[in-house]
């Protein structure tokens, strides 16, 4: 039973379920930039390198045996979108963060000067 709790308390922490959700969250990400790769940005470039199928570029080196480096542009592709996408996300992250650090607290003597003057305008 000890290690049933001990679980359920290490499963339940915060970063864990944040983790779990980060991670469902990228892999629906993940599954948007395949078929915008595949599906909206490729079909025009490979139209303008001469009606091209990335997806269907391949070098057949013996029978059942094919490199298909088209699939493997496609996916070089989606790494780079899904990349730029997290150091954008990355970046804004830590502009908030700065802008957070920047703001000095009050020192005690002012809120102390000003509770005081709220209580002298009472």
């Amino acid at each position: 039973m000890k290690l049933v709790q001990e679980f359920k308390t290490f499963a339940m922490k915060g970063n864990v379920v944040d983790m779990a959700v980060g991670i469902i969250i990228g892999a629906a990400f993940g599954k948007i930039v395949t078929s915008l790769v595949s599906d909206v940005i490729m079909p025009p470039i490979g139209l303008l390198l001469g009606g091209i199928d990335f997806g269907h570029l391949s070098v057949s080196l013996a029978e059942g045996v094919t490199i298909k480096y088209g699939l493997f542009v496609n996916t070089v592709i989606d790494f780079i979108i899904v990349a730029f996408a997290i150091f954008m996300m990355i970046k804004g992250i830590n502009r908030l963060k700065k802008k957070e650090e920047a703001k000095p607290a009050p020192k005690e003597e002012i809120l102390l000067l000003t509770q005081i003057r709220d209580l002298l305008k009472k």
